[in-house]
C-alpha cells in the first residue's frame, strides 16, 4: 500500500538524511567505501546477532533513494508490490511476458515464504526482486531500529530461501516509511533503497480509466511506476497494465530496472 507519493515523501526523508545515525543494531564497526557515483557508502564489517556477517558477493549499493532507470531518461522502471499472490502474480507475470517487459517484484517476506514457486518463477522470468519487509508495516518510520532490522534481514532471508538463492536487489519500505537506519541497512546488505515518482492508486481500485489517465499525466515527473498484485483484488491492475505498457512504448520508453 502507498502511503506516501514518491516525490512527495522524498523530500523529506533527504532531510531526515542528514542526521548522524548510526547501525549499532546491526553492525558494531563500519568503514566508508566509495560508491559508483563517487558517495561515501557505509559498508559492515564486524556483525552482531541482529545482522549476518556481510557477503563478500555482495554488491555495494548507495543508501540514498533511487527513482531514476538504468536505461536512461527514456527508461521505465515498473514495479509490482505485496506479493506473489497466487491469483494476480501469474496474471501480471504472463501479461509481461506477453508485452516483453521485464518489471521489479517488492515481495512482502510472508508471502514469498508461502508461495516459493511464484518467487522462483518471477526470478525465471528475467525480473528483479525487492524487499518489501516482512509483515509490510506503513509505521515503520516510528519503530525502533531492532524492529527495522527484523523486518528487513527476515525478510531478505525469507525472499532468498524461496527463490532459490537469489537475493532482493532493492528494499522499498511500506508506505515510503524510510528512515537513514533502514536505509544505510538495506544498503549494507547490497539492497537499494527504492522509491517511486507515479503511484498508479492501483491499491484504491479508483478504475481502470483513472489508473491508465494517472500514469500517462504523471510519467513526465520520473520513471518509475508503482502498481500492486497483492493486497486485494487487483483486476483493475492488470487491465490498467495491459493498456499502459503498450501506450509507454509508442511514447518512445523503454523498460528497465531502476539504478543501483
Amino acid at each position: 500500500m502507498a502511503r506516501h507519493k514518491g516525490r512527495g515523501w522524498h523530500g523529506r526523508l533527504l532531510a531526515a538524511a542528514l542526521g548522524v545515525t548510526t547501525l549499532a543494531a546491526a553492525a558494531s564497526v563500519w568503514t566508508a567505501q566509495a560508491d559508483p557515483v563517487g558517495g561515501r557508502q557505509p559498508q559492515a564489517r564486524v556483525s552482531t546477532p541482529d545482522a549476518p556477517p556481510q557477503d563478500r558477493t555482495v554488491a555495494k549499493v548507495a543508501a540514498d533513494i533511487a527513482h531514476a532507470s538504468d536505461r536512461g531518461a527514456q527508461g521505465v522502471n515498473i514495479t509490482i508490490d505485496d506479493g506473489p499472490d497466487p491469483v494476480w502474480t501469474p496474471q501480471v507475470l504472463q501479461l509481461l511476458k506477453d508485452s516483453g517487459t521485464k518489471a521489479t517484484f517488492c515481495m512482502v517476506g510472508t508471502q514469498a515464504e508461502a508461495y516459493p514457486d511464484l518467487v522462483k518463477a518471477v526470478v525465471a522470468a528475467g525480473h528483479r526482486l525487492c524487499n518489501h519487509t516482512v509483515s509490510h508495516d506503513t509505521t515503520m518510520d516510528t519503530k525502533s531500529e531492532a524492529y527495522q532490522s527484523q523486518q528487513i534481514l527476515d525478510a531478505e532471508r525469507m525472499i532468498t530461501k524461496a527463490s532459490g538463492g537469489v537475493r532482493p536487489q532493492y528494499y522499498r519500505a511500506p508506505g515510503g516509511a524510510f528512515t537513514p537506519y533502514s536505509r544505510q541497512l538495506a544498503a549494507s546488505r547490497g539492497m537499494r533503497p527504492l522509491g517511486w515518482n507515479v503511484d498508479s492508486r492501483d491499491f484504491e481500485r479508483p478504475g481502470v480509466d483513472t489508473m491508465v489517465a494517472t500514469v500517462k499525466r504523471e510519467i513526465s515527473d520520473g520513471p518509475t511506476v508503482l502498481f500492486h498484485d497483492a493486497g486485494g483484488e487487483r483486476s483493475q491492475t492488470v487491465a490498467a497494465l495491459r493498456e499502459v505498457l503498450p501506450w509507454l512504448r509508442q511514447q518512445g520508453y523503454s523498460f528497465g530496472f531502476p539504478v543501483r
